[in-house]
């Protein structure tokens, strides 16, 4: 008997834990810290739901007490018979009414943020001089990873969105293989993204991702996917729009040749063994690639977006890519190097040419 009440304690003790550290959270990923008007609104929405909720728990808790205590067997006898209020016109009304009032509380702020939010008239609308006034991004999800395009920019990328803060930011979503789910928790979503039409939101972005512990904010995929669900994670880089400016003209230079004797042998590998056939190095162009752009990946924060970014994690996964993502396209080295694994030596040059593409300062 007493173990088993030491067993219950624990878990209540480990049910309030979870409780207390469910409202924990870190700002780059967080939805209950937002950095954007999306975010902000969403959660507001959450705010006013949470408290029509605990309107209603408390006071049918209140009522359930009440009946309880005013109504015992042991107060008031066995033979007691309480008043009937079966029929009572006027009970009938308030537990119609209010049940009313609360949806209402809730339907109207839901379905006019969910119009607003959904609200991309302002697309498509062009300057004097024909170009766009807004920024639109073309994401094109991929097991399991993502690739961004900027039409208007001319530029392409993959596994880190980049985009200005203070402005809206519109978005065409669509697949490549399977149904996703595009997800930035601190920032607003989540949409998901299909193979057989194209989803459009917006999103804005009112912090800089460089204030924070990461220097980016997380997106995640929100939709079962395959084996490496999980694992289908991009960064967000939000920046000035003077720096965004910036970022996008260094985008549009063609990519330069490798420097230094280790990366220079890299470049090479990188091309004998067919990997240019399906990762570009430059980021112009348009999206539809069989692999990520690496024109960035210096820059990123991650390897295959979830790694520590340094060069031992880029050897590990060129070499056994499977085993940190199950299920994804990447060839292993025994299909590109006549049946052997990439030699140490080979290895240190790829992963030293790819740190070395960059386009940051």
């Amino acid at each position: 008997m007493i173990q088993g009440l030491k067993k219950w304690r624990l878990f209540a003790l480990m049910t309030a834990l979870l409780v207390f550290l469910s409202g924990c959270g870190r700002e780059e990923i967080s939805t209950l810290l937002p950095a954007g008007e999306v975010a902000s609104d969403q959660f507001n929405l959450l705010i006013l739901s949470s408290i029509v909720m605990a309107f209603v728990i408390l006071v049918v808790t209140v009522i359930f007490i009440l009946a309880i205590v005013k109504f015992r067997r042991s107060k008031l006898g066995e033979d007691l018979i309480p008043e009937q209020v079966e029929g009572s016109a006027r009970l009938e009304f308030l537990w119609t009414a209010i049940p009313i009032v609360l949806l209402l509380i809730l339907a109207v702020p839901t379905v006019y943020s969910t119009f607003d939010l959904a609200d991309v008239s302002s697309m498509d609308v062009a300057a004097e001089d024909g170009s766009m006034t807004n920024l639109t991004v073309n994401v094109n999800a991929k097991l399991y990873w993502w690739e961004f395009e900027y039409p208007e920019q001319g530029i392409v990328t993959a596994q880190e969105l980049v985009v200005p803060t203070g402005e809206k930011v519109y978005f065409n979503l669509i697949s490549a293989d399977v149904k996703h789910s595009f997800w930035i928790p601190s920032i607003g979503g989540k949409l998901d993204v299909n193979t057989d039409n194209v989803n459009t939101f917006y999103l804005t972005f009112d912090k800089e991702s460089s204030e924070l512990e990461d220097g980016v904010f997380y997106g995640k995929c929100a939709e079962l996917c395959g084996p490496s669900h999980a694992l289908m994670d991009f960064k967000v880089k939000s920046v000035t729009p003077e720096e965004f400016d910036q970022w996008v003209a260094a985008m549009q230079e063609e990519a330069t040749p490798a420097e230094g004797e280790l990366a220079q042998q890299g470049e090479q590998l990188f091309t004998e063994k067919t990997c240019i056939a399906c990762h570009a190095t430059s980021g112009v162009g348009k999206g539809g690639g069989v692999g990520p752009n690496v024109a960035t990946f210096g820059d990123r924060n991650r390897v295959a977006g979830i790694l520590e970014h340094n060069e031992e994690n880029v050897k590990a996964w060129i070499q056994d890519p499977q085993q940190y993502k199950p299920g994804n396209l990447m060839p292993s080295p025994e299909s590109l190097n006549n049946g052997e694994k990439f030699s140490e030596q080979e290895l240190d040059a790829l992963a030293a040419y790819l740190m070395s593409l960059s386009v940051e300062e």
